[in-house]
């Protein structure tokens, strides 16, 4: 017999909508059944973990029961915060995630932790039964999100990857446009990000702050004594937990490129950087040539020249035989035979507009159908990003096999696909 948690989860499963994987909710009449409601937890309750209370909070059929930090006062401010999100609800805290993924009452997790912890949270909670939104980036090398998708396949889970900006309108329409065919052939595009990491310094370790779990922050990154340099915020900087300026941006613009697309075969990788100065070992700006089949794509730490660049902070410069389309988060222009226009309104609207990022989720968990920036897609999108990594720290070109997923006939650098996590901390099996 199927105990009450069973009977709600699978309640939700069964309530939806075949039709466009659309979920039918009694919204409409302002309540939510007790068993149509989804129970979320999130874990990592920093600065974007705080974001996610706020955007599921407000979502009318979620509720948020339990949250979870290794840091003692980021939990019990976030908890205090949650108090006014959801007045009169019950929410635990915890400090150890594992203790949520043990509740089966629990739905669904989100995840904000550093980066070098989101493969690992995402794969046991498939293990677990539970659906996941994650933060960006997927996860720390190469070999982390081919186990993330063998998991989710396995189990049968949902995945949203926390790139808000792809529910835009703007991003939908610079899609609808380029897959038109109305710049013709897309064989160049430029990707950019402007900014560089702070420069930290050359401290020295100091004793742990009071509260704060750091053998479990560090978790699967190798050991090092604590520096509040290398924890919280500025983790980002450093190569055992993060990549960096580049890492942080790449996924919020490569998306519209890659959504656009569909870019396959692979072929080659050769980045130009330069450390940021100080103890962090992040580029300071880096520039990466990939080659794929017919396209050739390049990132750049500074605007390329090319209309309408130098103006943008970040943003995407799609070259076809036609045409071309620059973008950035919320603006687009189209020139066409010397004529620039920010819209084409004969090509019709073809993509589904999302009802919000994190409700896009829910309606998915709800429907068992895969969101928009579901786990297949982040993957493939975010693959290039690590290779340029690799190249980076190697400071050579390197081939690819997008078939086998591994360099061509470099040893030190398909090393650099994987990274063994520390002992006590290799949690997935």
């Amino acid at each position: 017999m199927k105990t009450k948690d069973q009977q709600r989860r699978e309640f939700i499963k069964q309530s939806s909508l075949g039709l466009l994987g659309l979920t039918l909710l009694p919204s409409a009449y302002g309540q939510f059944a007790p068993s149509d409601r989804l129970r979320v937890a999130h874990i990592g309750v920093g600065g974007m973990g705080n974001s996610h209370m706020k955007w599921f909070s407000a979502l009318p059929e979620v509720d948020v029961v339990a949250l979870c930090d290794v840091d003692e006062m980021h939990l019990a401010s976030s908890l205090k915060t949650m108090q006014t999100l959801q007045p009169g609800k019950k929410v635990k805290g915890y400090g150890d995630f594992r203790n949520i993924l043990d509740r089966n009452d629990i739905d669904a997790i989100t995840c904000a932790t550093p980066d070098h912890w989101h493969a690992q949270i995402a794969t046991l909670a498939f293990q677990a039964g539970k659906d996941v939104y994650g933060e960006k980036p997927l996860s720390y090398d190469v070999k982390e999100g081919q186990m993330m998708l063998k998991n989710l396949k396995k189990h049968d889970r949902i995945f949203q990857m926390g790139t808000q900006i792809h529910a835009t309108d703007n991003y939908h329409r610079v899609v609808e446009i380029i897959k038109s065919g109305a710049i013709g052939n897309v064989h160049t595009v430029r990707l950019w990000k402007t900014g560089a990491p702070p420069n930290l310094g050359n401290p020295k370790s100091v004793a742990v702050p009071k509260g704060l779990n750091w053998d479990m922050w560090l978790g699967p990154a190798p050991y090092v004594d604590y520096m509040p340099e290398k924890c919280h915020f500025t983790y980002r900087y450093f190569l055992d937990y993060s990549g960096g300026f580049f890492a942080d941006f790449w996924c919020h613009i490569a998306d519209v490129a890659f959504w656009a697309l569909e870019p396959k075969g692979l072929k080659s990788i050769v980045a130009r950087g330069e450390k940021v100065e100080g103890i962090a070992d992040t580029p300071k700006w880096i520039e990466i040539d990939y080659e794929f089949d017919g396209l050739n794509l390049y990132w750049t730490s500074e605007p390329p020249n090319v209309p309408g660049a130098a103006e943008r902070g970040i943003g995407a410069y799609f070259e076809g035989d036609k045409g071309s389309l620059i973008c950035d988060y919320n603006s687009r222009e189209i020139t066409i035979n010397g004529e620039t226009m920010t819209d084409i309104p004969e090509i019709p609207q073809s993509i589904i507009r999302s009802p919000g990022h994190q409700q896009n989720f829910v309606d998915a968990v709800k429907s068992r159908t895969q969101p928009e920036s579901n786990l297949a897609y982040a993957r493939s999108m975010t693959l290039p990003m690590h290779l340029g990594l690799i190249s980076y720290r190697l400071g050579r070109k390197l081939n690819w096999d997008s078939e086998k997923e591994k360099f061509i006939g470099d040893s030190e650098a398909n090393g650099l696909l994987s990274r063994k996590p520390r002992k006590p901390w290799r949690l997935v099996t």
